[in-house]
């Protein structure tokens, strides 16, 4: 198992990452939150990996946390339906923390708003760990102490209701975050209102 890779960030995209170690490339797919905490091109990067063999291909998964890892392994090993592609989706949809709790409080609304994902397997998601009853006391203590920052919950917001509007969870994602880094728009409503206008000045 090849559990991180040490070396040098050769390009990123925010839906995978090719890192250089030892002179040997590899192949990296990451989450969008991931994608956020990568350091510039060229630079040092350690990032922890998962790796999943199937017949036709060894694939790596990229995290630049553990608890993304985590989440991911919790979500391919435990929930049926549940494969690398919509566990890498849900990581894009939500913050760790946003979908911890709103597994612990069985907020299936909020978890079928991720791109790919229905409301059928959002209740799937809920009942399935939640059936897992240390994963989900342990949550919910830790979502007390862990909380999503006023920040992050108005992203996660802003995010799902562009989702909801038709535009790509990549493009909605990148937006809000380039809007919060310079420090414009503060409630879920100024950063879709901004976006928008941003979309619609084609910048």
């Amino acid at each position: 198992m090849i559990t991180f890779l040490d070396g040098k960030l050769v390009n990123a995209l925010p839906t995978h990452a090719t890192v250089d170690v030892g002179g040997v490339g590899y192949e990296v797919f990451i989450p969008l939150s991931s994608y956020d905490k990568l350091p510039p091109v060229g630079q040092p990067i350690r990032i922890l990996t998962h790796l999943a063999v199937r017949e036709d291909a060894h694939v790596l998964y990229g995290f630049m946390t553990p608890a993304e890892r985590d989440l991911f392994r919790l979500l391919v090993n435990n929930v049926s339906g549940i494969g690398p592609k919509l566990a890498l989706a849900v990581l894009s949809g939500m913050s760790v923390t946003s979908f911890k709790a709103a597994v612990v409080n069985s907020d299936v609304a909020a978890i079928s708003k991720i791109s790919g994902l229905g409301k059928k397997t959002s209740e799937r998601i809920v009942l399935e760990l939640k059936d897992k009853v240390g994963v989900a006391a342990a949550w919910e203590a830790a979502s007390a102490v862990h909380a999503p920052t006023p920040e992050q919950q108005q992203a996660n917001e802003a995010v799902l209701a562009l989702i909801a509007l038709g535009y790509k969870q990549i493009d909605a994602h990148k937006a809000v975050h380039d809007l919060q880094q310079k420090g414009e728009g503060k409630s879920a409503e100024e950063l879709v209102k901004l976006v928008l206008k941003k979309m619609a000045a084609g910048r």
